[in-house]
């Protein structure tokens, strides 16, 4: 069975910034995807509890990278286990492995997408509406198309073209509302 993906809020990045924060739900995996900054840790938790969950049912929490605004609210879930780009940790457990085709369950996986930086991960979804990725290759669907703190453009350039061959129905941004892909999405 395909899993439920879920926008808890959606980000922006002008004078302020918050992060987008994303729900995936397939079976007994609950996963948060970076949980950044936001105006209000209500944000997050309002929308969390209105499909039924509580911070502590959040079994794994994905970074997409380690900027403050996809991790600050981290330690809301206090029985996740913890993912980025190298290692699983929760408690006082390190476990080093690549992200890259890492199964959280059998509908979520993550993927290695240097880009925006070099240790950046995408979270591939399947769902009922088709391929969900939620990754910050992209800051919103209207840009910036090329990404200012980007330190090798070649680099996302690939990323994105890797993400955009799975053929996604939606990409979830970082800093914006989901999007459908199209042929001007910028690469």
């Amino acid at each position: 069975m395909p899993a439920a993906f879920r926008l808890l809020t959606t980000g922006y990045a002008d004078t302020r910034v918050a992060g987008t924060v994303s729900l995936l739900v397939d079976g007994a995996t609950v996963v948060v995807v970076d949980p950044g900054m936001v105006a209000d840790r209500r944000l997050i938790l309002d929308p969390l509890r209105d499909h039924g969950l509580s911070p502590e049912d959040v079994t794994d929490v994905v970074f997409s990278h380690h900027h403050p605004d996809h991790t600050l609210n981290a330690a809301l879930f206090p029985a996740a286990r913890f993912h980025d780009h190298m290692a699983i940790y929760r408690d006082d457990i390190w476990e080093d492995r690549d992200a890259d085709g890492y199964h959280l369950s059998p509908s979520i996986k993550l993927m290695t997408t240097p880009g925006h930086t070099p240790q950046d991960i995408s979270t591939v979804v399947t769902t009922d509406e088709g391929l969900v990725v939620l990754t910050h290759l992209w800051w919103t669907a209207e840009g910036p198309a090329d990404d200012p703190f980007a330190p090798d453009r070649e680099q996302l350039r690939a990323a994105r073209e890797k993400v955009l061959a799975l053929g996604p129905a939606l990409i979830v941004p970082g800093h914006g509302a989901p999007f459908t892909p199209s042929a001007s999405t910028p690469v």
